[in-house]
């Protein structure tokens, strides 16, 4: 798979997508599929291990034996979801290129931008190891403002300008004409609007794509303004659904024909630490993994509670019906030492090897050997979570 996706990126500029309006995706034909929702968990430059594992799931054949009907995310995840569902609507093969195209673009590749790198990410390092004093500052302050602007003079756009970057590889004109979609599968946007405090599902059925939904989903406040549009404003997904679940089992986000029976984890965030966190580098670090496990684990739980409800025979088949259920859904286990279940499935997570050697302030490394080792990693982990779920389909039950 790998050799494949590196000489088609190494021809992109001269290799022709091939595009057909609005097709069903690809499948096996004639038969029985399980329908899937992955959902893609944000974390910055690390979700470029999101974009591999979808590379790999798709490269490897996924929709030949499973359906994806939902594809969700937050943050980062939002937008590796956003470029795959965008290119499987249009029919495009092979249809991860666009999401690996976007983050060769988004990956600093000049020297001017290298430089701009290091210095951000070192800099990050020495603040939060208290090496230098921290400064909290604004993305509305004038002076932020004004350094962001001089930093990035005579960068490319594609690496300064990240809602030109999603303008290029999204083609948000064509997605206002298809308006809101029925055909799967549907697209899950996690934010929040920080005005109300509500949490923001924005739903590819319900309305059509936006850059503006997008660009909310990613707006880290310490970094970003809030986006605001339709009486809203929004902040990056990181506080509500990371990333939204337990919306691909309701009808009203993705349809009733399109609850899922499993539901897919790309896991940007380890569960575990192997010691206490003492520096305050550590300590950010740790503090930012949990906040983002937080809201994914609350809604596996419940999940995992309906599934239990109803193997109990506790709901009757016309409440059941009421809630989207017509059996266990196949889920996460959260933490190892939580019970195993038959409903239980593996994430898709990091190797040990490279979660390790990963802190807090890697989540804005936009260095080419560090995004490419992301998403290296993810294509491995995808082809090893999808021959274990085939296999597992081959066992007697």
């Amino acid at each position: 798979m790998t050799t494949s996706r590196k000489t088609a990126a190494a021809t992109r500029g001269a290799a022709a997508k091939k595009v057909v309006a609005r097709p069903a995706a690809k499948s096996g034909a004639g038969k029985a599929r399980r329908r899937i929702a992955i959902a893609c968990q944000g974390g910055g430059s690390q979700t470029a291990f999101t974009a591999g594992a979808l590379c790999g799931l798709l490269e490897g054949g996924v929709n030949e034996d499973f359906e994806i009907v939902s594809i969700s995310g937050t943050s980062g995840g939002a937008i590796c979801a956003a470029l795959v569902w965008y290119a499987l609507h249009k029919g495009e093969s092979p249809a991860w290129q666009r999401v690996y195209e976007f983050w060769r673009d988004n990956m600093a590749t000049t020297p001017q931008e290298k430089a701009l790198n290091r210095q951000i990410v070192g800099a990050l390092r020495l603040s939060n190891a208290g090496a230098v004093p921290s400064l909290s500052t604004s993305p509305y302050s004038p002076w932020m403002q004004m350094l962001m602007h001089w930093s990035t003079h005579g960068l490319r756009p594609d690496f300064s300008d990240f809602r030109g970057l999603l303008e290029k590889h999204l083609d948000f004109d064509e997605l206002r004409r298809w308006g809101a979609l029925d055909a799967r599968p549907v697209l899950l946007v996690g934010a929040v609007d920080v005005l109300s405090g509500k949490l923001a599902r924005f739903s590819s059925r319900n309305e059509a794509v936006r850059v503006e939904q997008l660009l909310a989903s990613a707006a880290v406040p310490d970094i970003f303004q809030a986006v605001e549009f339709d009486g809203g404003a929004y902040w990056d997904g990181l506080f509500s659904d990371n990333p939204p679940i337990s919306e691909a089992l309701q009808g009203q986000f993705v349809g009733e024909e399109n609850i899922a029976q499993e539901i897919w984890v790309i896991k940007i965030n380890p569960t575990t630490c192997a010691e206490v966190p003492q520096t305050a580098s550590q300590i950010s670090s740790r503090r930012n993994e949990l906040i983002g496990n937080g809201s994914l684990f609350q809604q596996i739980e419940a999940i995992q509670l309906k599934n239990e409800l109803y193997l109990a025979g506790a709901f009757n088949p016309a409440f059941a019906r009421r809630l989207d259920i017509d059996g266990p859904v196949k889920i996460p286990k959260c933490f190892a030492s939580d019970p195993d279940r038959e409903y239980h499935i593996p994430f898709i997570e990091m190797s040990e090897t490279l979660s390790s050697r990963l802190d807090y302030e890697s989540k804005l490394d936009r260095d080419e050997a560090h995004i490419e080792a992301m998403i290296a990693d993810g294509e491995q982990q995808a082809e090893v979570f999808l021959a274990a779920r085939r296999a597992a389909m081959k066992r007697p039950r």
